[in-house]
């Protein structure tokens, strides 16, 4: 009688945290390879022809199968018993390892070490390396983040995101922002070349020569940059950039202008100077979300690109540089292209919003505690 394989039904959340084991970098191989040997079942694949595209033996499909049946999306981590080395740690002990990273902090420290987990758990700390390696654990890194508190945070997003993904017809979108106070900064002494071996050096410490502020408008079809530095990033410097902005631009051609809620932006000159040159049409991103001004990203390539390691011995050597990265981007402009939704923006910030709330009473209990102790 011919075998039938058992089928493999896939709720949506075991799909989805299939298909982030198989794209992780960190995942093991030989666990990626099951995760697409349940993900091709799912799909009503035969064994056979699961094996011929994955180049496996179709028992090893079989196998899989039937420990997905059993066990769930946890089987597929287990190491099948083998000729080589044994565990030394049972699975409880791993678990009780990551529960430790993720729950608990080490004495007068902000997070765990390898070396400081080991100690506290009784492994090496290749040990603990392997295990936060295996579960994507990287307690030395960090994220900045902060959620806008914007009662009309929904309207301006559409309104901004709607620009990037639909922008209007016979119309340029521009966003516009400042980068203040850029230093420059001369080192005290030369630092050492890249050399096969050796990255480049630089001292660590620095001679301030002076600031500068540069305005920038992102035209974001063609992703050209229109610059002008100023000493100085008043209402003033900002009708400057303006009416530079009004003669790069010229005729009648609608430009809608992406900002930032800064005190600036809306100071009640600018406010008339846009009211008389109706042809700008003002729109400002959220509180606290500067990360939807395309401007900031192409701020990050000037400042990965040509300031950080830069070094200038006066602010007219630092505006030169400046102005050389400009004339090298707008030789050759690459659009900095958005492609999320307000639906994704929305749905993360969602979650995002859900976990701060099962840790908002700690936190609370936390600064209670702080308040009584002064």
């Amino acid at each position: 009688m011919p075998r039938h394989a058992l089928p493999v039904n896939l709720t949506e959340t075991d799909r989805q945290e299939l298909e982030r084991w198989v794209a992780a970098h960190l995942t093991p191989q030989q666990v990626s390879q099951r995760c697409r040997i349940i993900l091709a079942a799912a799909q009503g694949q035969q064994d056979k022809l699961i094996a011929d595209e994955l180049g496996l033996n179709f028992k090893t499909v079989a196998l899989w199968r039937k420990r997905f049946a059993s066990e769930g999306l946890d089987g597929l981590w287990e190491v099948a018993e083998g000729r080589g080395r044994k565990p030394t740690l049972t699975v409880a002990e791993v678990g009780q390892i990551v529960d430790a990273t993720l729950q608990t902090k080490p004495a007068g420290a902000t997070h765990w070490s390898c070396r400081t987990m080991a100690k506290a758990q009784g492994v090496s700390k290749a040990t603990v390396n392997r295990i936060w390696q295996s579960h994507q654990l990287k307690p030395h890194r960090t994220k900045g983040f902060k959620l806008s508190r914007d009662p009309n945070f929904l309207q301006k997003l559409t309104d901004v995101v709607g620009l990037y993904l639909n922008p209007p017809e016979k119309a340029l979108v521009l966003c516009v922002d400042e980068k203040s106070q850029i230093q420059a900064l001369d080192r005290t002494q030369p630092g050492l070349p890249l050399k096969k071996g050796r990255c480049g050096t630089m001292t660590h410490d620095y001679k301030r020569n002076g600031t500068t502020t540069l305005f920038a408008a992102l035209e974001v079809a063609q992703g050209q940059v229109i610059g002008q530095c100023y000493a100085r990033h008043r209402h003033q410097e900002f009708l400057k950039f303006l009416q530079r902005l009004d003669a790069e631009f010229p005729g009648d051609v609608q430009l809608h202008v992406v900002m930032d809620n800064y005190g600036t932006h809306k100071h009640p000159r600018v406010q008339r100077w846009l009211k008389r040159h109706p042809r700008f049409i003002a729109h400002f991103v959220p509180t606290s979300s500067s990360w939807l001004n395309l401007v900031e990203r192409w701020f990050g390539e000037l400042t990965g690109k040509r300031l950080r390691r830069g070094v200038f011995v006066s602010v007219e050597d630092l505006q030169k540089a400046i102005k050389e990265f400009l004339a090298a981007w707008n030789n050759a402009p690459k659009p900095l292209v958005w492609t999320a939704t307000v639906e994704s923006i929305v749905e993360k910030l969602s979650r995002c919003k859900q976990t701060l709330e099962r840790i908002k009473p700690g936190c609370t209990r936390s600064r209670m505690r702080k308040t009584k102790g002064k």
